[in-house]
């Protein structure tokens, strides 16, 4: 059985716990983008429903929330103010997904397949 992260924390412990967090002291923030919210940092690379750009830069405005060193900014719905920059790295198609649909006693069968497109960008500064 896997223990949490936070297993031998106890009452007291807040110095410790604030450290831990603190190692990792780099800024993120949640996007919406395709219906679908995604926790990014600087460097990420992310697979996202696809974008109508073929090439170059790219700005996600609906930012939802930043957090730092300094705190969480939450927005109401969107912090205003705030974007994500980011590059897009390729355009493509997921696996193929295979769709079989019949109806009993009809002899109606159809096999149909899917290939999900998307975008693959990379993160490159966040904006507050």
């Amino acid at each position: 059985m896997k223990t949490g992260f936070f297993k031998f924390v106890t009452k007291g412990d807040d110095a410790r716990i604030s450290e831990i967090v603190k190692r990792g002291n780099k800024m993120y923030a949640i996007i919406e983008t395709g219906g679908k919210q995604y926790q990014v940092k600087e460097g990420d690379e992310i697979f996202v429903e696809k974008l109508g750009v073929e090439e170059g830069d790219v700005t996600f405005d609906k930012v939802l929330l930043i957090g730092n060193d300094s705190g969480i900014t939450a927005g109401a719905p969107y912090v205003s103010g705030a974007s994500v920059k980011a590059t897009l790295i390729k355009n493509g198609k997921g696996k193929k997904i295979s769709v079989f649909t019949y109806k009993p006693k009809k002899g109606e069968k159809v096999a149909k397949g899917h290939r999900q497109p998307y975008s693959k960008v990379k993160i490159e500064a966040i904006n507050a």
